[in-house]
């Protein structure tokens, strides 16, 4: 039977498709452990289904044999060793458009709520204390946000944005079209130098390590706003809680930490607990049902065609191949050092034993070669075993 593992509290749907497709699945609600997680694997598991908690190293990768992919059910990979992963001829995707609604609403939200000081006042009521002011309450209409990375996320919190009467300012290391009457800004620091609130969207390329420090909160106009919901490692937040305290900044959410909690109910620390002006939340951008279903559907969807077809499309480390259905063939998948010589090998494996081709496709990227040939269904076993002897082989599989 093939198996599939669910981690993470991933919404029931994934299972439930997965079920349908004739996949034997064990779902659990939390993270689990390297060690754990390799003692999981080992048990003949073809799929495995994770959120932003496992980490899904090289050592958990050494000893499972059965794998075939990895499905991160959120936006980011940086938890998965994709290289891992492409060295053992394991594929990896991701659901890189499905929860981008629910952090832009998020977002949103937060930047009324800091902006109307909310949080204080409920606080207050709900210890009996009755603050109706309107000191350093202010509307979202007419204020400048500066979006750090215009990408799915960040433009779509423009767009928000705008319609609700804020001027909208932007970098990007990449060229990105503007979306309505956004402008685009040469530098960061010049987005620092415009913004009321500065709201982060980055990727978890190394380069975005620390990509806010003291220097870049100092750079900031006074009383401004911080948000980041993109990765913890973005922002050094001991400078961030210096900035906040010394009232140079007026506030921040956070959503995202350098170090989280592995499951609910662990203690959780951060140097920006206590601090009235800050709203933290347990990394929820992506939480909401209807963007958990959307992932659901998409990612397990990628996971099983994969498994059934060889599909790679939208893969984050596999070259990306868009296969057509198998019919009336078996389909043979070659994973492959990238090097020269290897397509001309499986060619002549299968030319010298009458084989007739059918279809065949081949993508690479600068790690391994992925080749796809669709043969007749008449073959002797023999031509498996000449095609995983050749030397650059990381992976074949038989599609039927």
């Amino acid at each position: 039977m093939k198996k599939a593992l669910l981690l993470e509290n991933i919404h029931a749907d994934a299972a439930v498709q997965l079920r349908d497709e004739g996949f034997l699945v064990e779902t659990l609600p939390h993270a689990l452990s390297e060690d754990d997680l390799a003692e999981k694997l080992r048990q003949d598991v073809v799929l495995l289904g994770v959120r932003s908690r496992t980490q899904v190293t090289r050592q958990a990768l050494r000893s499972c044999p059965s794998l075939l992919a990895v499905g991160s059910f959120c936006i980011g990979t940086d938890n998965v060793d994709v290289d891992a992963c492409l060295d053992r001829g394991i594929a990896a995707f991701n659901a890189p458009y499905s929860n981008t609604r629910s952090v832009a609403e998020l977002i949103i939200g937060e930047i009324i709520m800091l902006l109307r000081g909310v949080f204080d006042k409920s606080r207050a009521l709900h210890e009996g204390v009755w603050l109706k002011s309107s000191d350093r309450s202010r509307e979202i209409r007419g204020k400048r946000l500066g979006i750090v990375g215009y990408g799915n996320i960040g433009s779509q919190v423009g767009s928000l944005a705008e319609a609700l009467g804020m001027e909208v300012w932007y970098y990007d290391i990449r060229e990105k079209l503007s979306l309505g009457n956004a402008k685009r800004c040469r530098s960061m620091r010049e987005v620092l130098r415009k913004a009321d609130v500065i709201t982060v969207h980055v990727d978890d390329a190394p380069k975005n390590a620390g990509l806010f420090g003291d220097a870049e909160f100092r750079a900031m106009r006074p009383e401004a706003l911080f948000l980041n919901a993109s990765r913890g490692s973005v922002a050094d937040l001991a400078a961030l809680a210096k900035h906040l305290k010394s009232g140079k900044l007026a506030g921040a959410a956070v959503d995202v930490f350098p170090k989280e909690p592995k499951r609910n109910g662990e203690k959780f620390v951060s140097p920006l607990t206590g601090l009235d002006n800050v709203l933290l939340t347990p990394h929820i951008g992506g939480s909401t049902q209807e963007a958990q279903r959307t992932i659901a559907a998409y990612v397990s969807d990628k996971l099983s065609s994969y498994f059934k077809t060889g599909d790679t499309f939208y893969s984050v480390n596999f070259p990306q191949v868009h296969l057509p259905i198998l019919k009336d063939s078996h389909r043979l998948l070659h994973i492959h050092r990238n090097v020269p010589g290897v397509m001309s090998q499986i060619d002549s494996i299968l030319a010298s034993e009458g084989i007739n081709i059918s279809g065949q496709y081949l993508e690479t990227n600068r790690r391994i070669g992925y080749a796809i040939t669709d043969i007749g269904k008449k073959y002797d076993a023999g031509v498996l075993k000449a095609l995983e002897a050749i030397p650059e082989t990381i992976r074949l599989r038989l599609l039927f």
